[in-house]
């Protein structure tokens, strides 16, 4: 067939339009590549022939005061591998798998993915891992075997503290990457975290670096360094003392903060339990959240007569009181038709200074209605009660104070002598140390310095001055009638012979469902010494302990006494051996005796005791042997093993004890409680001391609870 002009010309426009359209659609094509995907292409390109490696950061060191490192970056490992060089991925994992302790199929299947230059298979290895890893390599490669071939491990920084619980709370953690997670190592990340540096190099097609290819470095810039008030030894000694309070007295929690008074800083700091910051339990997230909480500066709680401290320092301060005046205890008061009752037994006639010592309620609610709505506000806020301290610690809470403009008398009754009003104890302590250190409020700081990398100082802290609640003469008054509260009165156990040492106990409430448990409280001790000129100050809490006598005195004093001894011996604090401490004793050795027997022993050492455990032998004592006590202080003694049957029992005394309290205490003796009334005993029958057989039962009358106990 012959072609026809017009139809070759319609052949070759077809054709044309054909190689027209696409040539456009190279051309459209072309276009995306080079112009709008060419950054992305580039970058697929780039990663392809070559890698970049981070350079991380040496994070910077926590120290103590003296320099002691609390924490610290070391040396960790993590394996690697990459898959385009692996020749057996089922290999390699059985091979690896028991010494990174994962599962085989995890590693195979990661080794297996060859669209990836490199895999991580597991970090934060230790040295002695990354050393079998090594030894196994270098085993395999010298047998001529390629079963480890691909496997990489590369150094990294784990965060590592030397002291182990130390202060856990308040250093807090980081991350697995070295990011601050809590506490300081999250509040002060941007100081101690440094800037992370990079490696750019060249790379074949299975990802092995080119010998003669070019290579981009940019340095990393290690954290700064802190250095914190805390001292060390004073943190063991309070560490050890924590632990004591906790594991004797059964408790829910303990809480310690030791302050200079002078200067504001803080000295140590402890929240028990705690954990290892070493191994903190990542896999529980609630027992961990609750463990890093930092409940000295988080927690507001019902202080009880410890705030008498402010009290009595606001009534002097103001010439409301005299430390002679005379006042009358007759066991209650009566407040806007509420009754308000005394901790104890009634004291009777007493001075100002012995309604100190006594921890005496009625007169402490005196105190609170003579100064006011408005002058008793006036301390508060003096005092920085109901406010922040400022104090350089994550988290802190302001406490709680009834509206001035909503308080009532009855209000300001109670918190006379430490209820309807609630503090931390970082705020209780700061207002305590005010009375003590000649009327100054400092603000609490923690962070004594931070440095950059280079050790040139960024920031310093300092004793800073916020406030003047009370005279230098209130404050000089105030340390001797403390002392006294020691050597005369409800402090007794935590007098140290040979030392001037001042503080005050005190018993809370606890609120069980919105309502005051009478089964539990707070007991706490705040002291300080020498009383004379003050080194350092501590204020100890024992949370919910679970004793028959959960008081103060009993809980916490003998533990902050401990405390003080070990920390003025630190110090250099000699004792005064001019003078003989009058009236000392030494606790006798009841061990191995029976109740009755070292009751005796204890009665005649002019000591007092009270018992754990239900028994008739004692089986541990503390204090222990030979240790220098006040006359008067109490002991406990641990109780087990069965009474002989017909073996006659004294009655003990139920006076001013809860249900639980009395009814734990009988069962300790063997006798069984008749329950009259609720709150605090009052009266009881058969009466106190009167022998009486095994199982006898004893009624015991009782009243509204106390407001608050010594």
């Amino acid at each position: 067939m012959v072609l026809t002009g017009p139809v070759i010309r319609r052949r070759l426009a077809v054709c044309m339009a054909a190689f027209f359209m696409l040539f456009s659609a190279l051309s459209a094509r072309l276009f995306i590549l080079q112009v709008l995907e060419s950054e992305a292409l580039q970058r697929r390109a780039q990663s392809q022939w070559t890698s970049e490696s981070v350079i991380a950061p040496t994070r910077g060191r926590i120290l103590d005061r003296n320099g002691r490192v609390l924490a610290q970056s070391a040396t960790a490992y993590s394996a690697s591998v990459s898959p385009r060089q692996v020749t057996d991925p089922a290999r390699l994992a059985r091979l690896l798998a028991p010494v990174l302790d994962m599962d085989a199929a995890a590693i195979e299947k990661k080794a297996s993915d060859t669209s990836k230059g490199g895999v991580t298979l597991k970090r934060q290895l230790s040295r002695d891992r990354a050393q079998q890893l090594k030894a196994m390599k270098a085993e395999y490669a010298r047998a001529g075997s390629d079963a480890l071939r691909g496997l990489y491990l590369e150094e990294e920084s784990r965060r590592y503290y030397p002291m182990g619980q130390f202060a856990a709370q308040l250093l807090g953690l980081t991350t697995i990457d070295g990011v601050g997670q809590a506490g300081l190592e999250q509040a002060l990340d941007r100081y101690l975290s440094g800037r992370e540096g990079r490696v750019l190099q060249e790379i074949d097609g299975k990802g092995r670096a080119l010998s003669n290819a070019g290579r981009a470095y940019v340095p990393a810039v290690d954290g700064g360094g802190v250095r914190l008030t805390l001292d060390s030894s004073l943190q063991a000694f309070a560490e050890q003392a924590a632990r004591e309070a906790l594991t004797v007295n059964d408790a829910k929690a303990v809480r310690v903060i030791a302050m200079d008074p002078h200067t504001g800083e803080i000295l140590a700091l402890v929240n028990k339990p705690d954990f290892d910051l070493n191994d903190p339990p990542r896999g529980d997230v609630d027992t961990l959240t609750a463990r890093l909480k930092n409940r000295v500066v988080t927690d507001a709680y019902e202080p009880g007569s410890t705030f008498k401290i402010l009290t009595a320092a606001a009534a002097l301060d103001a010439g409301l009181v005299t430390p002679a005046e005379g006042f009358y205890c007759s066991g209650s008061v009566t407040v806007d038709g509420g009754r308000i009752r005394c901790w104890g037994n009634p004291h009777g006639a007493e001075t100002f200074a012995q309604a100190l010592q006594n921890s005496c309620n009625p007169v402490f609610v005196e105190m609170g209605l003579r100064l006011g709505t408005e002058r008793f506000y006036r301390y508060l806020r003096a005092f920085g009660i109901g406010q922040r301290t400022g104090v350089d610690i994550p988290g802190e809470a302001g406490g709680i104070v009834i509206s001035e403009k909503r308080v009532k008398r009855v209000d300001l009754a109670r918190i006379g002598f430490g209820q309807s009003v609630a503090v931390t104890p970082v705020q209780l302590l700061t207002a305590a140390c005010a009375v003590i250190n000649g009327g100054n409020l400092m603000k609490p700081y923690v962070v004594s310095e931070i440095t950059d990398a280079s050790g040139a100082v960024i920031e310093r802290g300092s004793p800073q001055v916020v406030g003047h609640p009370i005279s230098r003469a209130t404050s000089d008054t105030m340390r001797v009638l403390l002392e006294n509260v020691v050597t005369l009165g409800g402090g007794k156990n935590a007098y140290i012979p040979g030392y001037h040492v001042g503080g005050k106990t005190g018993t809370a409430q606890v609120y069980v469902n919105g309502a005051v448990s009478s089964a539990t409280h707070i007991g706490s001790f705040l002291g300080f010494a020498p009383a004379n000129d003050p080194r350092i100050a501590v204020l100890l809490i024992v949370d919910e302990a679970n004793v028959p006598v959960d008081y103060g005195s009993v809980t916490a004093a003998p533990y902050a006494r401990s405390f003080l001894e070990r920390a003025l011996n630190y110090l250099g604090v000699a004792p005064d051996t001019d003078e003989a401490p009058a009236g000392d004793t030494v606790a006798p050795d009841v061990t191995g005796l029976t109740v009755e027997d070292a009751k005796a022993a204890v009665k005649d050492a002019g000591l007092d005791c009270v018992l754990d455990g239900a028994g008739a032998r004692v089986v541990g004592q503390l204090p222990a042997a030979g240790a220098t006590l006040r006359q008067g202080a109490l002991m406990m003694l641990y109780v087990e093993g069965s009474r002989p049957a017909d073996a006659p029992v004294r009655v003990p005394d139920l006076a001013g004890m809860t249900v639980l309290e009395a009814n734990k205490l009988l069962r300790s003796y063997g006798l069984e409680l008749r329950v009259e009334g609720s709150g605090l005993a009052t009266g009881q029958d058969p009466a106190p001391e009167t022998e009486v057989n095994p199982s006898t039962v004893v009624t015991a009358r009782f009243e509204p609870p106390a407001a608050d106990g010594a």
